[in-house]
C-alpha cells in the first residue's frame, strides 16, 4: 500500500544546462504561456490555438484516451476512424479471435462496417476543458490537518468542482492533484463507450520480433490497429446498438505521405501514465532493490508455466496470449530499468539534488522550518521493509499471479448477503454480478495451468516473505503435505466449487453459504486478502509522512527555483511533448539509423519462429517492390522511425505529428539503453519508437486489401 502511496507525482526542475525542448510532458492547455517560442523555433507552423482550443476544433478533438488512459488513439476520418497500437487492441483481437477465425494469425480487416466487431467495456474520452482550480483548494488547506483531514477536504472541494463543472450535460469531471499535491487542475471529459473492431494486422507483423525486439531498436513492426467510435443519431455517446451511427468528429488528423527527414520537427499528444521524475534517491534504491527485483522474480515463473501451455495447441496460444502479453511486458521493462538506472548513474544524480535542496532549505531559517524535515521524513518512510517486501509479493504471487483467487473473492458480496443479510434482491444482485462473468472468465482459462502457477507462486512467496506475513493456510501445507505445494494445489483445485464452470453454474442455480464455508478455495482466497489487509495496514503507518516529506520536497523545488519551467509528471491526462526525428549512438563504436525499412522483415526471418516468421504475402510484395505510393523518395519503404519525444507507457498508440499537424506516425515503444526513463530523462539516449504512417497504409491496403478504409482518410500527398 505504501509502495503505491509512494507512486506520486513528481515534478522536473528544468535547469539552465539541462533546457532541451525535447524533455517535458507539458499540459496543452498552458502551451501558449510556456512552449510555442521553443516549438517554433523548432519549425512548428501551427499556432497556439490550433493545438489547443476550447472555442474552435484543434489537435486536441482528434486525439482520445482509450479505456480511460492505458492507451491513447486518433482520430483519422471524419467517420470516426481510431488509430492506436496493436498491443492497444490486443485483448479484442484476441477476445474475437478462435481456432477457426483467429485473428491474432491472420489479422482482421472489416470491409463494410457491418461487419466492425464490438467490444463491450472499451471506451474513448475526449478532453473537453482544462481548467486550474488551484486557488479553489490550497486556501482550505494547512499544515495542521493530519493527512485523513487534509484529504477529506480536498475530497469535498473537488467534487463539489467537479458537479458544478459536470452539472446539465453528460460529460465527467475530474480534480486531479499535480506537483504531488501543490497545485490542482479539472479536467472535463466525454466518453464514448460504443467502440467497434475494424482492422488489425496479423500478429506476424503488429507484434513483429516479439519480447525479443520489445523496447529494442532497431524494429520492424507494424504496430497497430483500428477501431470506430460510434454514438447515438444525436451524436452524443450511446450504450452499444445496432441502431448508432459512426461519430462525427469535431477534427480528425491529414496524413502526411511526404515523410520527415533528420531533424524534422515532431509532436506527440497522448494521455501519458505515470512518470517519476523526481523520485527522491530513496525511492529509487526501493524501485531497484525490492519492486523490480520481486517482479522479475515472481513473472518470470509465471510467464515460464504459461509459455508451456500456449505450446500445446493453436487455441492454448489463443487463450493466453494476451495474459503473456501483459505480463512480460513490464517483466522486461523491470529489467531494464534497473540497467539503465545502473548504467546512467541516476541514484548518485539525485543524491546530488538532495545535498543541493538541503543546502539551499538550510541557508535560510523560515526555509528550514519549512522544509528541513521533507527529505527526512521519506527516508523514514523506507526503513524496516519487511511489510513493503510481504505486499510487494502479496500482489505479484497471489494478486497478479494466479487468476482463480481474486475470481473466488468476488464471491464475497454473495456470501455475506447468504448468511446474513437474507434479503433476496440482494443475494440475487450479488450472485448476478459474478455469475454474468463466468462465460467471459472460463473461456480463456486452463484450470490446470492456473494451478501450476498458484503452487509455483506460493512457494516462491513462502521463501522471500518474513513468516509474519504468511496466510494460515501455508500451515496446513507445511504440516499435512509435507510442504509440497504442487500437490496442496492440485487437491485445492479438484475440490472447489471454483475449478470448473460447470461446478459454479450449478452452485448459482441454489447459491448457499454452507456451500462456500466448505470450499477450500473460497476459504484460501478469504486468507489471501486478509493477509494482504493486514500487511496493508502495516505500511499505511508510515504513509502519512511519506506524503507530507514528498509534498514538501516538490513544493520546496517548486520555490528553489521558481524562475524556471516546470512540468508536471504524467497522471494519465493530456500531455504534448516535441522534439525532432533523430539518430543515436547508444554505446561505443555503434551509431543507429533513425529509420528502418521492410528489408528487416526479410534480415530477421526466422521461419516458424513465433517472433520473426514472415507472412508470405509480404515477401511476395517486398519482392515485386509494390510499395505503391507508400515508398521514401528513395524507394525503400520505411517501416519505423525514432524521435526523441518524451513518452511513457500510456502513449502507445499517440499520434506522431510533423510541423503542419500532418500524422507522420504512431508511437509505440520506447529504447532499451533509457529505460530509467520514467524516473530521469536522458536527452542524449531517450528515443521514442515510432510506425512509420506510410507502412500502416501500405499494410491496410496491400496487405489487408482495406481500400476502403485508405479511402476514408485525408491524404496529404
Amino acid at each position: 500500500m505504501k509502495r503505491f502511496l509512494a507512486i506520486v507525482a513528481f515534478i522536473q526542475v528544468i535547469t539552465p544546462a539541462m533546457v532541451k525542448a525535447d524533455e517535458g510532458m507539458w499540459l496543452p492547455a498552458l502551451v501558449e504561456k510556456l512552449n510555442i517560442t521553443q516549438m517554433k523555433e523548432k519549425g512548428l507552423s501551427l499556432d497556439a490555438e490550433e493545438i489547443y482550443s476550447i472555442n474552435h476544433s484543434s489537435l486536441k478533438d482528434a486525439v482520445v484516451a482509450l479505456d480511460h488512459g492505458s492507451c491513447t488513439a486518433e482520430l483519422i476520418s471524419a467517420e470516426g476512424l481510431l488509430l492506436t497500437n496493436h498491443h492497444c487492441g490486443f485483448d479484442e483481437i484476441q477476445e474475437h479471435s478462435t481456432v477457426d477465425h483467429d485473428y491474432l494469425k491472420n489479422g482482421f480487416w472489416a470491409k463494410t462496417k457491418e461487419e466492425e466487431l464490438a467490444n463491450p467495456g472499451k471506451s474513448a474520452s475526449f478532453l473537453i476543458k482544462f481548467e486550474d482550480v488551484t486557488e479553489k483548494i490550497m486556501p482550505e488547506l494547512n499544515e495542521q490537518m493530519t493527512a485523513d483531514e487534509r484529504n477529506k477536504k480536498v475530497r469535498e472541494l473537488s467534487s463539489k468542482i467537479e458537479k458544478e463543472a459536470s452539472a446539465d450535460t453528460h460529460y465527467e469531471a475530474r480534480v486531479q492533484a499535480l506537483y504531488n499535491d501543490n497545485k490542482y487542475y479539472l479536467f472535463v471529459y466525454e466518453t464514448f463507450r460504443d467502440i467497434r473492431l475494424v482492422g488489425a494486422p496479423p500478429q506476424s507483423m503488429g507484434k513483429f520480433g516479439g519480447d525479443t525486439d520489445n523496447w529494442m531498436w532497431p524494429r520492424h513492426t507494424a504496430d497497430f490497429s483500428m477501431f470506430r467510435i460510434y454514438c447515438g443519431k444525436d451524436g452524443k455517446p450511446a450504450a452499444y446498438s445496432k441502431d448508432n451511427v459512426p461519430y462525427k468528429p469535431k477534427h480528425h488528423l491529414p496524413i502526411s505521405l511526404k515523410g520527415y527527414k533528420m531533424n524534422d520537427f515532431a509532436m506527440v499528444l497522448g494521455y501519458p501514465g505515470s512518470t517519476n521524475r523526481y523520485k527522491t534517491s530513496h525511492g529509487i534504491e526501493y524501485t531497484m532493490n525490492v519492486t523490480n527485483p520481486i517482479r522479475i522474480k515472481a513473472r518470470g515463473e509465471k510467464q515460464r508455466i504459461m509459455q508451456e501451455f500456449m505450446s500445446t495447441s493453436r487455441k492454448a496460444r489463443i487463450m493466453y496470449s494476451a495474459k503473456y502479453a501483459r505480463s512480460s511486458n513490464y517483466y522486461k521493462y523491470s529489467i531494464g530499468q534497473n540497467q539503465g538506472l545502473e548504467n546512467l548513474n541516476v541514484l548518485e544524480k539525485k543524491k546530488q539534488l538532495e545535498d543541493k535542496f538541503t543546502q539551499w532549505v538550510n541557508a535560510d531559517a523560515q526555509r528550514k522550518a519549512k522544509y528541513g524535515d521533507a527529505l527526512n521524513m521519506i527516508a523514514d518512510s523506507y526503513k524496516n521493509l519487511d511489510d513493503e517486501i510481504a505486499f510487494e509479493y502479496m500482489i505479484e504471487s497471489m494478486v497478479r499471479g494466479p487468476e482463480i483467487f481474486y475470481f473466488a473473492y468476488r464471491t464475497r458480496p454473495l456470501y455475506d448477503a447468504l448468511k446474513s443479510d437474507k434479503n433476496s434482491e440482494h443475494i440475487n444482485l450479488a450472485s448476478e454480478r459474478v455469475k454474468g462473468g463466468l462465460d467471459e472468465f472460463f473461456k480463456d482459462y486452463d484450470s490446470e495451468t492456473d494451478q501450476k502457477i498458484a503452487a509455483a507462486l506460493f512457494k516462491t512467496y513462502q521463501e522471500n516473505v518474513a513468516p509474519q506475513y504468511h496466510p494460515p493456510f501455508f500451515k496446513i501445507v507445511k504440516a499435512k503435505y509435507g510442504n509440497d505445494f504442487e500437490k496442496y494445489t492440485k487437491e485445492l483445485y479438484a475440490k472447489s466449487i471454483f475449478g470448473s464452470q460447470d461446478r459454479l453454474v450449478d452452485f448459482f442455480e441454489t447459491p448457499k453459504a454452507k456451500v462456500l464455508e466448505k470450499d477450500p478455495l473460497f476459504q484460501v482466497s478469504l486468507e489471501i486478502f486478509r493477509m494482504m489487509g493486514l500487511i496493508g495496514d502495516e505500511t499505511s503507518k508510515t504513509a502519512e509522512a511519506l506524503a507530507k516529506g514528498n509534498r514538501l520536497f516538490v513544493g520546496g523545488l517548486l520555490e528553489m527555483e521558481a524562475d524556471k519551467k516546470f512540468y508536471p509528471d504524467a497522471n494519465s491526462s493530456m500531455r504534448l511533448t516535441y522534439g525532432t526525428v533523430g539518430d543515436y549512438i547508444p554505446r561505443d563504436g555503434v551509431k543507429y539509423s533513425y529509420y528502418t525499412t521492410l528489408q528487416g522483415y526479410l534480415e530477421k526471418e526466422i521461419p516458424g519462429d513465433d517472433e520473426f516468421d514472415v507472412p508470405a504475402k509480404l515477401k511476395e510484395l517486398y519482392a515485386a517492390k509494390d510499395f505503391g505510393r507508400y515508398a521514401d523518395a528513395d524507394g525503400t519503404l520505411r517501416t519505423c522511425f525514432t524521435t526523441n519525444n518524451d513518452i511513457t507507457g500510456g502513449n502507445s498508440g499517440s499520434p506522431v505529428i510533423n510541423a503542419k499537424g500532418e500524422l507522420i506516425g504512431v508511437a509505440f515503444d520506447g529504447n532499451w539503453e533509457a529505460m530509467s526513463g520514467d524516473i530521469a530523462f536522458e536527452n542524449e539516449l531517450q528515443k521514442c519508437i515510432n510506425v512509420d504512417i506510410r507502412f500502416v497504409l501500405w499494410t491496410i491496403d496491400k496487405m489487408g486489401g482495406a481500400q476502403n478504409l485508405i479511402d476514408e482518410m485525408t491524404i496529404a500527398n
